[in-house]
């Protein structure tokens, strides 16, 4: 006992006890009573109400759109974010220090500035939206009427990969970082080609951080507002995101459909980074490094 206690080292916050009690009380009181006062109002509304709440087609639409469109945006993230992140580690090149810098822009920008932006970009007459319209130099590779990327579903996908992006890029260039680059140099040596060492070095020793990037880029995607609504369009049933809907029901003075579904909402959201967290330890297991 006297020797264990010997090589214990010492807390520089004192008290396990009062650091545990802190932590218990801050995460109740900013995550835990919220989402509890949420689900209370819920269980108030009446199972049958809530039901016919959640199922009106409205309310699955949006549903359908919001998590659809975040998973794409997630999806789309995690391949070109780990490239953004194998040029930031791999690469030394003029203004690298600027690029890196700008990886964090959609942190600090407003989400309504950025709104306001992709919709000037991306509106049939902005720079990259006018390309691919039908008289644009773009539009003949998408029929006789073109593509229309502001106002559809496709401006929401764009929206939400931009604000997304960084959660990719910096999860994974850290763990880039400590990736040894002689090892890939060890299997060029031994015969295995670019795609070989891609496959069977580099994703091994990043694929937990890349699957806690893909969890952080979804959940932060699912819950914007503020960029979306601009560019969306925001027609019910074909491009109107489930945040919207709730600040709808809410003007409407109706509480019992907000709270549906935000609920709903808060069910998926639950259910989806669950499963993300099981593929996580599933993940640490099979290639033995943390994310």
């Amino acid at each position: 006992m006297t020797q264990a206690l010997a090589f214990k080292r010492p807390s520089v916050i004192p008290g396990f006890g009062i650091a545990f009690g802190f932590t218990l009380f801050y995460l109740g009181a900013i995550v835990l009573i919220p989402l509890a006062a949420l689900i209370l109002r819920a269980a108030g509304v009446g199972f049958a109400e809530f039901l016919t709440l959640a199922t009106d087609p409205r309310v699955t639409g949006a549903l359908k759109l919001s998590f659809g469109a975040s998973f794409a945006a997630a999806a789309i993230n995690v391949v070109f974010g780990f490239l953004v992140a194998w040029v930031l580690v791999r690469y030394d090149f003029p203004g690298r220090r600027l690029v890196d810098a700008a990886i964090d822009l959609p942190f600090a920008l407003p989400t309504a500035v950025a709104g306001i932006a992709l919709t000037t970009l991306y509106a049939p007459n902005g720079w990259i939206g006018s390309l691919f319209t039908a008289s644009g130099p773009l539009g003949f590779l998408f029929g006789e009427s073109g593509l229309k990327i502001a106002y559809t579903p496709l401006g929401i996908v764009v929206a939400l990969t931009f604000v997304s992006l960084p959660f990719v890029v910096r999860t994974v260039q850290p763990v880039l970082e400590e990736v040894d680059i002689e090892l890939e140099q060890a299997a060029a040596t031994l015969g295995a080609n670019r795609w070989q060492t891609i496959t069977r070095v580099v994703l091994p020793a990043i694929v937990p951080a890349l699957l806690t990037g893909f969890a952080l880029a979804l959940a932060r995607a699912v819950g914007e507002y503020g960029s979306v609504i601009f560019i969306a369009g925001n027609i019910p049933y074909v491009s109107e995101i489930a945040p919207l809907l709730i600040v709808i029901r809410l003007e409407e003075f109706n509480y019992a459909g907000a709270t549906a579904v935000a609920a709903m909402m808060l069910g998926i959201s639950f259910i989806m980074l669950l499963v993300i967290n099981l593929i996580q330890a599933w993940s640490r297991r099979r290639f033995g490094h943390g994310a």
